[in-house]
């Protein structure tokens, strides 16, 4: 898996589409700027949410940072391993450190993101 392969918000957020279904995460970037992850926020499973609401919050040693949905849909899945391992988001922000699953509620929003080239450019 590469990040080149996944689409990113200018918020610093991840959505690596896998059929209906789209992984959320926070990008290196974001990570490295809030330092020691301590705390995770997720949303609800079932939840439903529109691209750009919040859904939750990232606490670090050195702030709280909000999260906010890069598409619309319904939670399906959260990184349960984040209640004990928070940490993981800074170690391995792609793979081991997402953050929940969303069912996909409209496809084409995936065109809004930003590409990987595009997000380099806005750091």
């Amino acid at each position: 898996m590469s990040e080149q392969n996944l689409k990113y918000t200018k918020e610093h957020e991840w959505v690596r589409v896998e059929g209906d279904i789209g992984v959320v995460g926070i990008t290196a970037h974001a990570q490295d700027a809030l330092g020691d992850i301590t705390f995770i926020e997720n949303p609800k499973i079932g939840a439903k949410f529109s691209q750009g609401d919040q859904t939750g919050t990232v606490e670090s040693v050195k702030a709280v940072s909000e999260i906010y949905s890069p598409v619309s849909g319904e939670i399906t899945a959260i990184n349960k391993e984040l209640e004990n391992n928070p940490e993981l988001v800074n170690q391995d922000p792609y793979q081991k450190g997402w953050l929940y699953k969303v069912k996909l509620s409209n496809k084409s929003e995936i065109d809004n993101l930003l590409s990987y080239d595009s997000y380099q450019k806005l750091l």
